[in-house]
């Protein structure tokens, strides 16, 4: 997920993206627990894809005070 396509987003769809990279996160890092992941890389995107979409959020938080 790119940057330029979170900014589209609205606060409501970024909220419920986050959720929902969050809940896949915690699965994932379950599995991995327990078996060998067939994409470990996914946990690297996912986290980071999370952290992108905190940004924007920020971003805009801090858009708003000023």
């Amino acid at each position: 997920m790119r940057a330029d396509e979170i900014r589209e987003m609205t606060d409501d769809e970024i909220g419920e993206k986050v959720s929902e990279l969050k809940e896949e996160l915690f699965r994932l890092r379950l599995r991995s627990a327990t078996q060998q992941l067939e994409n470990p890389m996914l946990l690297r995107r996912l986290r980071r894809d999370v952290a992108r979409l905190k940004t924007v959020t920020r971003e805009r938080e801090l858009a708003g005070r000023k």
